[in-house]
């Protein structure tokens, strides 16, 4: 408790063992006088740790039957031991507390209901400026590769060798990517959870919009309209989606096809994960960090002894005899093939390095 900011809300419901007792005499600032039996030593300890964490034993504030009350019941015993505890400034969210009669969460334990409400405040998104970037996929055109070429060799001022300062080589290589083949606006894309949408669904959708009139003029043929047409839009929907699937998979064994798949894996991968933020990260002692500054020293810590850390050499296996023989040089064909799959940007990479070097 003493590692979190004051000005987090902290919630705790627990067994705490112990009985704070009926009547708050000299403790008003953190409990009700509606507890049950007497206060045992137990019990003014959670009274002493609410005192010094400035917290409320919210059940004693709720005046109840005593049967909403008794947490606790074995063998003719009937006790309150566990409590829900909030900060005193938060027990204004509180509406009530009180046992639920007939319901167990454990052996002899009985289920304790708190009812909060809570002000949440909408915090505004900050904008997402997309960087532009070159359309280097034109350069798969033969067309917009040779102008490429003309242009890069005029920027560079008829050159066959590649000036040693790289980067301005590296400067004007971009400035003639965005001149020739142009930038992306820079606008998000659409969702991708929407990309098999058609004209008919919009369409459809759009006049369903349109008929929800019948919420003004409740009269029964705008009803029957209104349904009508949102049945048609569940059968548009579900074509379309047929169809885009069918297409998808007579793809899937070309190269575009490859892509889609990519695509639709990676946006699966990012929609099952807390891309905004983590949420809980612990010290080396198991401590919750909360403040900026100490998640980001832990960042640093942790990488620090991942990326330095020796990790132990396997040990060869004994009597494994080594074998030694001639290896065949690389031949010019597996080149051009393992050029061939690699992508444009890459290719562009090492073309230029091997330029650069002078041996193209």
């Amino acid at each position: 408790m003493e590692s979190i900011p004051t000005g987090e809300r902290v919630v705790i419901g627990a067994d705490f063992n112990g009985h704070v007792g009926e009547g708050n005499t000299g403790d008003e600032e953190v409990m009700g006088k509606f507890g049950v039996k007497e206060r045992n030593f137990e019990g003014q300890m959670v009274v002493d740790f609410a005192k010094r964490m400035d917290m409320g034993v919210v059940n004693t504030y709720f005046q109840k039957r005593e049967e909403h009350r008794v947490t606790y019941k074995s063998g003719g015993r009937r006790t309150q031991v566990d409590y829900i505890l909030c900060r005193r400034g938060n027990l204004k969210e509180i509406s009530d507390c009180k046992v639920v009669v007939g319901e167990s969460v454990a052996r002899q334990h009985r289920m304790v209901v708190c009812r909060m409400t809570l002000m949440v405040c909408k915090t505004k998104r900050s904008k997402i400026e997309i960087e532009k970037k070159t359309k280097w996929w034109k350069l798969k055109k033969e067309e917009c590769c040779e102008e490429f070429r003309q242009k890069l060799r005029q920027a560079l001022g008829g050159q066959v060798v590649l000036p040693d300062d790289w980067e301005t080589t590296a400067e004007v290589i971009r400035e003639t990517g965005r001149k020739v083949l142009g930038v992306s606006s820079g606008r998000r894309k659409e969702d991708k959870e929407t990309w098999w949408w058609n004209e008919e669904v919009q369409d459809s959708i759009q006049r369903k919009r349109l008929a929800k009139k019948w919420d003004m003029d409740r009269t029964e043929e705008n009803r029957q309209e209104y349904k009508e047409l949102q049945r048609r839009v569940k059968r548009e929907v579900s074509k379309a989606k047929q169809k885009a699937y069918d297409e998808l998979y007579t793809r899937l064994d070309t190269r575009e096809g490859e892509k889609d798949l990519y695509r639709l894996a990676r946006q699966r991968d990012r929609d099952g994960k807390d891309v905004q933020q983590v949420r809980v990260i612990k010290d080396r002692d198991g401590r919750v960090l909360t403040s900026e500054e100490s998640v980001q020293r832990r960042w640093k810590e942790y990488f620090e002894e991942l990326m330095n850390e020796e990790n132990e050499r396997e040990k060869r296996v004994e009597g494994v005899n080594s074998v030694e023989q001639k290896v065949d040089k690389i031949r010019k064909d597996e080149v051009r093939k393992a050029l061939k799959r690699m992508k444009v940007g890459r290719q562009l990479v090492l073309m230029t390095s091997r330029w650069r070097s002078g041996s193209v």
